[in-house]
């Protein structure tokens, strides 16, 4: 069977199941359960004849068999029971639940699968149809997926930029679906960048990308993403931890992270008062090889990222812009930051992005380098990509190409040969231009949170954006202050 058609049919497929009230989610995961259990039926057989292991009660062809009721049942059993095990098909079917309650319908999803090679089929294609469906439910703000989502174009952009070397290790403290590892992989495979040989294939298969993510669904979408992708073994080890990377220094260093932690400034977790109503409590980690302890949770992710690197590593990060100009712990991390890491470059994100609404975001790049007297950081280069930028979700999304020009101006080759674009008389409105050490720790707080373009919408009113876009920004803005207001009130009850 040709490829095309089975992507067409796994869409229209999900525009069913959407009647029945199934979402984007929901099919994911009965997608992820019902491939994943038809490749471990096609690896057992030649040419691969691999012992997959699963009890011949709960193979493919158990499921194949039956019909009404008794199919629905024995899903249900099978989903149970499969995920009782420790390799990556177990964890895949960890906590696993059928959510598609028409057994005439479950049958449909099953014949439609058993249709297709799937070890066979290109990983693009996989890829792509999985990839596809993660944009999907990430759009369905109902579900909030979002959260778990990074624009893929961000993502290349910042692959790109690094410049991933075969044979390093790369790691994600909070994975999400796996889209860093994914692109990742394909800059290392993609034959303009290098030629792989047999043992470098097999090391980027098996020992090159580890990741934790907490939440149970999204980690096994993750797993699902990167053994669609080639990226590990049906029956080999588990790359994807779920424990929580906050709470313990890292148990070995890596080359390279790529992270875009979870937004929310507080950790906290949640607990039943003496009045039985449910309360949060702000979460710090008492961590002794952390620069400052506090409930921020993407200043303890930056704080992690530094501990994960080894001396010569290299990070790529999204942060929040409080992250940029926070005092107390902040000020505190952005010093020791300077110090310690070569902070070399930061890019300022556009609203309008990310399917969490009102993020203002930033991309800090870094590299870690041994103890040293004087700071590792000298000058800082910046490229404003947020002041009269607008892109909203649905009509003007961030695209690849729009980031070709901080790509370039950022030199992946040789970032030590740079060249600012903005001049104070012949270039004022150029985006890209550095600062010296002494400026920025001179600075308020040590603040990094610096513009110096115009905005343009406070004085040429004749090229206004679109009124649904200028609407799109006015709410994201609003719901920013929200919920900074809400933290600042949640903070004040607790202190009363």
């Amino acid at each position: 069977m040709m490829t095309a058609p089975i992507v067409s049919k796994v869409w229209s497929f999900c525009n069913t199941l959407r009647d029945d009230g199934v979402g984007y989610g929901d099919y994911l995961e009965q997608l992820t359960y019902l491939i994943f259990l038809k490749m471990a039926e096609e690896y057992s057989q030649p040419p691969y004849s691999r012992k997959i292991d699963i009890p011949t009660k709960y193979t493919w062809s158990s499921l194949k068999a039956k019909r009404g009721a008794e199919l629905e049942a024995h899903y249900i059993e099978l989903l149970r029971v499969l995920g009782t095990r420790k390799d990556v098909l177990g964890q895949i079917f960890t906590k696993a639940q059928n959510k598609i309650q028409d057994p005439a319908k479950l049958l449909r999803l099953i014949d439609m699968i058993d249709e297709v090679q799937w070890v066979t089929m290109g990983a693009d294609v996989k890829g792509d149809i999985y990839e596809g469906l993660l944009e999907k439910n990430a759009e369905d703000t109902k579900s909030g997926a979002g959260q778990y989502f990074t624009p893929r174009a961000l993502i290349k952009a910042m692959v790109d930029c690094m410049r991933p070397e075969p044979g390093k290790t790369i790691a994600d403290p909070a994975c999400g679906t796996g889209g860093f590892f994914l692109a990742c992989y394909d800059f290392l495979t993609n034959p303009k960048n290098y030629e792989l040989d047999k043992a470098q294939k097999a090391l980027l298969k098996h020992k090159t990308f580890y990741g934790n993510e907490i939440v149970a669904n999204t980690r096994r979408l993750c797993l699902m993403n990167m053994f669609l992708h080639n990226i590990g073994e049906i029956d080999g080890d588990v790359l994807i931890s779920s424990n929580d990377a906050l709470v313990a220094p890292p148990s070995q260093t890596f080359d390279y992270v790529l992270a875009n932690p979870p937004f929310g400034k507080k950790s906290s977790m949640t607990f039943t008062n003496e009045e039985g109503e449910e309360e949060t409590d702000d979460l710090t980690y008492n961590r002794q090889d952390f620069w400052a302890t506090t409930s921020n949770k993407q200043l303890n992710f930056l704080q992690h990222i530094r501990t994960m690197l080894k001396t010569t590593g290299h990070a790529a990060v999204v942060m929040p812009d409080n992250v940029l100009f926070e005092g107390g712990a902040g000020e505190t991390v952005r010093q020791n930051l300077l110090k310690t890491t070569e902070l070399h470059t930061i890019l300022r994100l556009p609203t309008g992005i990310f399917y969490s609404q009102g993020v203002k975001a930033n991309v800090l790049f870094f590299e870690n380098h041994p103890a040293s007297k004087s700071p590792w950081t000298k000058e800082v280069w910046y490229f404003d990509y947020r002041t009269n930028i607008h892109h909203t979700l649905k009509k003007k999304p961030l695209r690849f190409d729009d980031l070709g020009a901080f790509i370039e101006c950022y030199n992946p080759k040789n970032r030590h040969k740079r060249k600012a674009t903005w001049d104070a008389d012949k270039n004022p409105e150029g985006r890209w231009r550095k600062f010296g050490y002494d400026e920025l720790t001179a600075r308020d707080k040590t603040s990094l949170d610096i513009f110096w373009l115009k905005d343009k919408s406070l004085t040429d009113l004749d090229n206004l954006p679109e009124p649904d876009t200028l609407a799109e920004e006015i709410i994201e803005n609003l719901e920013s202050g929200l919920a900074s207001f809400r933290s600042v009130l949640a903070g004040l009850r607790k202190a009363g």
